[in-house]
């Protein structure tokens, strides 16, 4: 009878949920839902001076924005709780009797060190290989330590005691962690209990080679929520940080990557991250979400720049933002591209006005105001029109018109469609920004 699948993501809430153990979720997640497991969350907690409830609840909101709901855990309770290592206190008293009582353990100045059978121990890897680690040489593996003289647990028993309660059927971590194998797999052998099989996969590095810190760009989850990118995006590129479906392709269904994801197919050699490509593939996200939605994280991005979309009508707002879907990778740079449309306290790019507000362009904004003051329809077409006459009249070309004339009304070099803003800002507001930018040139 096959055993059934168990995995589990082990966080220590000390901070916020990194990068890496987001990826590290994320493959366990993958995992159990390719194979119909179950997908356990547990809360490494033991030490309850770094340990606080807000950085718990980091790791649940990260966890949740990028879709990874866990079957067993904290807030959603299961069989085989509790989920929190703080709350097991007995449960590992009672493995450690167990193991006294069979001689495995010994006192040293107060702490209790598990006596190592000094053997050659074998880890048959399911992404590393067979690896035989030689645990014979004292000096070289000294006896660990599984509880401090304060009467605190060290990690490695209490990981591997609620591995064995929780009848975890495939570990799967960091390769970091690699090293501490064969210690717990004396462990499971001295308490009797089949070790589960092990998957370490790559580490996440920097491009310089160096390991991922809690310092480095992207490497916190929040950052992304903060950021605005979208939680798929962020989802799609961390599958492709030691995994990838052999056929070069970068933008992938989450539905598809739980159907082709394999244990065995994860890399050997670490990833290397990389926050522009990230970028890139949240741009292409971006660009293909349903209207609603789009318009819905626009405005939070808005808000958290200062601007109050709910102060203009419901029309307007939409038909601002829709000309700026698809022009910009992620929701942070949504204000600076088009919150013009919200805000009239314009700010002018400095490269801008010494390349445009020159003496000799101001007569020829003031001829532009004057024809836009006259349309009778102030829509995209009539506009163009107008500005395309009056380059003609004034002997120029029409982009000596098109560039002055966004920074006045924008602020900035670049953005949507100029004739199609101006429709949407109308015509009172546009010559409004005109009339101020004019005061802007020299005499």
């Amino acid at each position: 009878m096959a055993v059934p699948i168990r995995v589990r993501f082990a966080p220590s809430p000390t901070g916020y949920l990194h990068i890496g153990g987001a990826r590290t979720a994320l493959f366990n997640w993958l995992f159990a839902r390719h194979t119909g497991g179950t997908f356990v969350l547990r809360v490494e907690d033991t030490d309850q001076s770094r340990n606080t409830a807000e950085a718990a609840q980091a790791i649940y909101d990260g966890l949740r924005w990028l879709g990874l709901e866990w079957d067993e855990g904290p807030q959603v309770g299961g069989n085989f709780g509790p989920y929190f290592q703080s709350q097991r206190h007995e449960i590992y008293e009672r493995h450690l009797a167990r193991l006294q009582t069979a001689g495995h353990i010994f006192e040293d100045n107060g702490a209790l060190r598990f006596r190592s059978p000094r053997e050659h121990v074998v880890v048959d890897d399911i992404v590393c290989g067979r690896i035989e680690f030689d645990l014979t040489n004292e000096e070289t593996h000294p006896d660990m330590t599984i509880r401090r003289p304060d009467g605190s647990w060290i990690f490695h028993f209490v990981n591997v005691v609620d591995d064995i309660e929780m009848k975890i059927s495939h570990v799967i971590r960091g390769e970091d962690h690699l090293s501490n194998t064969p210690k717990h797999i004396e462990l499971y052998r001295a308490l009797g209990a089949e070790p589960p099989r092990f998957a370490h996969i790559p580490l996440i590095l920097n491009h310089d080679g160096s390991k991922m810190s809690k310092r480095d760009s992207g490497a916190r989850i929040s950052t992304y929520i903060e950021e605005g990118f979208v939680p798929e995006a962020v989802r799609n590129y961390l599958c492709l940080l030691g995994w990838s479906p052999k056929d070069d392709r970068e933008k992938l269904a989450i539905e598809e990557v739980v159907r082709l994801f394999e244990l065995e197919k994860v890399h050997r050699k670490n990833a290397t991250f990389d926050l522009t490509k990230c970028t890139w593939l949240n741009g292409e996200y971006v660009r293909e979400l349903p209207d609603e939605r789009f318009f819905a994280l626009a405005r939070i991005a808005l808000a958290r720049a200062g601007l109050d979309t709910s102060k203009f009508p419901e029309p307007y707002v939409r038909a601002a933002l829709a000309t700026c879907k698809g022009k910009f990778r992620i929701f942070s740079e949504l204000p600076a591209y088009g919150g013009f449309y919200f805000s009239d306290e314009i700010r002018y790019q400095a490269e801008g006005v010494a390349k445009h507000f020159m003496a000799e362009n101001k007569p020829r904004l003031l001829a532009l105001r004057n024809s836009f003051a006259s349309l009778e329809n102030f829509d995209a077409t009539s506009i163009e029109t107008a500005l395309k006459a009056t380059a003609a009249d004034l002997g120029v070309k029409v982009a000596a018109l098109v560039h002055p004339t966004r920074l006045a009304v924008t602020g900035s070099n670049a953005g949507p469609s100029l004739y199609h803003l101006l429709e949407i800002l109308g015509c009172r507001k546009v010559l409004a920004r005109m009339d101020a930018a004019l005061e802007m040139f020299p005499a």
